[in-house]
């Protein structure tokens, strides 16, 4: 198994995308350790995992607050031995739709905030253990693409290159230590979209150059191999995960 004796912690673990990745992180053998806001979701996505075999726990963690960050790390630290793998999968709030000339500040700002704070704080609790480890892998999910004409997004784009640059920064940063930072791009995952209509899946298909578009379980396959010593060549890089519909 690719993951044997990893201790994985997935933040947003709760949603579709955290849910898929965690699954697949156990499968491979990984100790996975849930966290988020709602107790509940955390609980419905563990719940299957332990019904196939796998090791997962749950804990309600703010990761806008760093002491809730930081005591969970060191909690997972403690009770598995190490903290090898941290995946930030928390959904930024966003509002689309609106003309950023138009918009309120605040609206844009939203997305921004919570992705640089949540990718600092849980990045760096995770940092501080696997620099002491000498290793240790941080992954981040959605990447940067070019605006569309039309297509009205807010703040999130900038969001998501704000993450893309703490990428960068930390994978220089922690590279001596053995700690690698590598971000999973999908151009977007249908499955994940709760009621999309056909129409947009049809689009999103057609902007691909395989005609099919990225499933949450092609999501956790790529993520449990990159987080293993197989890609351990692998950091400061995107994985392309969109079939074609982003050209590197």
């Amino acid at each position: 198994m690719l993951l044997e004796g990893r201790n994985a912690v997935i933040y947003g673990g709760g949603g579709s995308i955290g849910g898929a990745v965690a699954r697949a992180f156990a499968r491979e053998g990984a100790r996975v350790f849930l966290a988020g806001r709602t107790l509940a979701t955390l609980e419905a996505v563990a719940e299957k995992i332990r019904a196939d075999g796998g090791a997962v726990e749950t804990a309600e963690v703010d990761a806008l607050d760093a002491r809730s960050v930081d005591e969970h790390a060191d909690a997972v630290a403690a009770a598995g031995g190490s903290l090898d793998i941290s995946f930030n999968v928390i959904t930024h709030p966003y509002t689309h739709g609106t003309p950023m000339a138009e918009m309120d500040v605040d609206d844009y700002a939203a997305p921004v905030e919570t992705a640089v704070r949540t990718t600092f704080l849980t990045t760096r609790a995770a940092a501080r253990h696997m620099t002491r480890q000498k290793a240790g892998v941080l992954l981040a999910f959605g990447g940067s693409g070019d605006p569309m004409r039309d297509y009205f997004i807010g703040g999130t784009q900038l969001a998501f290159e704000a993450v893309e640059s703490m990428r960068k920064q930390l994978s220089v940063e922690l590279g001596r230590h053995g700690v690698r930072f590598v971000t999973l791009r999908t151009g977007g995952v249908p499955a994940s979209i709760e009621g999309a209509p056909e129409a947009i899946i049809k689009s999103m298909e057609e902007q691909t150059l395989t005609g099919r578009v990225a499933t949450l379980e092609d999501v956790g396959h790529v993520a449990a191999f990159v987080a293993s010593d197989r890609a351990r060549t692998m950091t400061a890089a995107t994985v392309n995960v969109s079939a074609g519909a982003l050209i590197d």
